[in-house]
């Protein structure tokens, strides 16, 4: 793996220096842009709007728009900003796993320690161990200020890019429905819940989409036709709830004892 950030974790006046590794993948399939016409690549250009010619990649910089014009930034504008942030991962504060929702999670990054950090390293991630907290930091990389928080995963540093609170959409417009939902259904679909409840396994999930586009790409370069199951999601009836949730349980109870 290739490091993507190089710098420091610190937490009071604890300094640990790390390099950062993206811990997830995109599975999507890379798929060409094509003309319909001659499935010729399409290719993107950097052009200048002005004179219409394209512009190499060392001449383009970035600006700020003003109402008099553009500002524009060098790259050590970017450091400038916040010198501290750039180089370090500050641990600010420490909090409870279950505090944090879901909705916050964006992305997450394995932390190694650099040669002269491991000692440093092992401490932060045993104290974490042992005290299930989080930590919460922030500091920047590609020219953006991240919030952070610092766990560990499988005996490893684990650092989670979360989401900053006005980056959170307030769902308050949604319409959501006011219907009364019956004491009975609620206990009906507790028992569901409760019946499919399993101790959490990651392998058993795999991205099948994938593979499944793969095999119609693969028929369609010989020339097959790739027969698909026809899926139609009907909502279920609110007269109907009771049933539809008495027959699930019934279901999962003879695929239980069938294994």
């Amino acid at each position: 793996m290739r490091s993507i950030w190089n710098g420091s974790i610190s937490f009071g006046l604890v300094s640990i220096p790390v390099k950062l590794y993206s811990g997830s993948e995109d599975r999507k399939l890379d798929l060409d842009m094509l003309d319909k016409s001659d499935h010729a690549r399409i290719r993107y250009k950097r052009v200048n709007e002005n004179s219409g010619k394209e512009v190499e990649w060392k001449n383009i910089v970035k600006g700020f728009k003003k109402e008099e014009g553009y500002v524009i930034l060098e790259d050590e504008d970017f450091e400038k900003a916040n010198m501290k942030k750039s180089k370090t991962i500050d641990i600010e504060e420490f909090i409870d796993e279950e505090e944090v929702a879901d909705v916050l999670f964006k992305k997450p990054y394995f932390i190694e320690p650099q040669k002269e950090g491991g000692k440093s390293y092992n401490l932060l991630r045993d104290a974490l161990k042992k005290t299930g907290k989080l930590g919460v930091a922030t500091f920047v990389m590609r020219q953006k200020e991240h919030l952070s928080l610092v766990g560990v995963y499988k005996n490893v540093l684990v650092l989670h890019v979360i989401r900053f609170n006005d980056e959170i959409r307030n769902p308050k417009d949604l319409k959501i429905s006011t219907t009364k939902v019956k004491p009975k259904e609620v206990e009906m679909a507790v028992s569901l819940i409760e019946q499919y409840t399993s101790k959490f396994d990651l392998k058993k999930y795999k991205d099948v989409y994938n593979d499944q586009l793969l095999k119609i790409i693969e028929s369609k370069a010989t020339g097959e036709v790739q027969e698909v199951e026809e899926y139609d999601s009907k909502p279920t009836p609110a007269k109907d709830l009771m049933a539809q949730l008495k027959a699930s349980l019934e279901k999962k109870k003879k695929k239980s004892k069938a294994s």
